[in-house]
């Protein structure tokens, strides 16, 4: 194997991998997907896309940002997406989000379903499921009837494996820990090899689609509580202050958002979102 050390490469390797090419991959994933790259990624993201180089058979990332650019480079577009986001979740990450979700959201939310009502939660990256399935846990604690009702939960991922491997709802015994043992050994049912898949009310209750966070939302309805939590802090400034934006318009009055650990609400939607609590903002007024 020859280096590439000594011929301009950021990172010592198998391939060239020039300053240019990290901007040129830097500015295709920001424009594809709002992630912003700093330059001292450039070993991340050499180590992940010198694999997709080898797959492809290619010799240099010149050629490889030349197919991810090109006509026929959709595909490779959402591979490298894939390739460089951090899909790190977990069941009831943060818990105190689902401790705010049960005790002070849910009343009223049952209150509607119960009463006929149309109640809607959004998990917007929702990794490979276990968010999405966490909420629907909380709400089955409070709403054992809920995949009866007009009671729904909508859950996106840009990553189309993250969002097959949601809907396939399989998990093992150790992911299933952090959540409480009396839910879940209710709501999934045991498949092989210690394996546990989510049974048929949360997967009447949760739907999952393929959605980028920066492109077209289809949504039409509002929701009374989204989940968008350590995915903003992945882009710049304007990028998060511009998602935040998009939110409230399709919040109903009251309703709840709950962000990362590292975020903040910033830019106009900052003046519509009251703190609620950790993390947690509660839309006043109408939007």
């Amino acid at each position: 194997m020859t280096s590439a050390a000594g011929r301009g490469s950021l990172v010592e390797g198998e391939f060239v991998f020039t300053a240019e090419d990290f901007r040129h991959i830097a500015s295709m994933l920001h424009a594809h997907s709002g992630i912003a790259l700093s330059e001292g990624k450039a070993a991340l993201v050499y180590s992940r896309l010198a694999k997709r180089l080898r797959v492809l058979g290619l010799r240099s990332f010149r050629e490889y940002c030349a197919l991810v650019e090109g006509v026929d480079g959709v595909d490779e577009r959402q591979a490298m997406t894939a390739a460089l986001t951090t899909n790190v979740t977990r069941f009831y990450r943060e818990p105190h989000h689902f401790d705010d979700l049960r005790d002070r959201v849910m009343p009223k939310l049952v209150d509607t379903a119960r009463a006929g009502g149309r109640v809607r939660l959004w998990s917007a990256a929702c990794s490979n499921g276990q968010e999405p399935y966490s909420m629907a846990l909380t709400l089955l604690s409070a709403l054992p009837e809920a995949a009866e009702l007009d009671v729904r939960i909508l859950a996106t991922d840009i990553d189309p494996n993250m969002v097959a491997q949601g809907h396939a709802g399989t998990y093992s015994e150790d992911a299933l820990e952090p959540a409480p043992a009396t839910l879940w050994r209710k709501y999934f049912d045991r498949a092989d090899r210690g394996q546990w898949t989510a049974g048929a009310q949360l997967k009447r209750l949760v739907a999952f689609r393929e959605l980028n966070l920066i492109g077209d939302w289809p949504m039409k309805g509002r929701f009374d509580v989204i989940f968008c939590r350590n995915v903003v802090i992945y882009f710049d400034d304007a990028t998060q202050e511009r998602v935040w934006s998009r939110f409230t318009p399709i919040m109903n009055p009251g309703a709840t958002l709950y962000i990362g650990h590292s975020e903040r609400v910033s830019g106009p939607a900052s003046a519509q979102l009251q703190t609620a609590g950790l993390t947690t903002y509660r839309l006043g007024g109408r939007s």
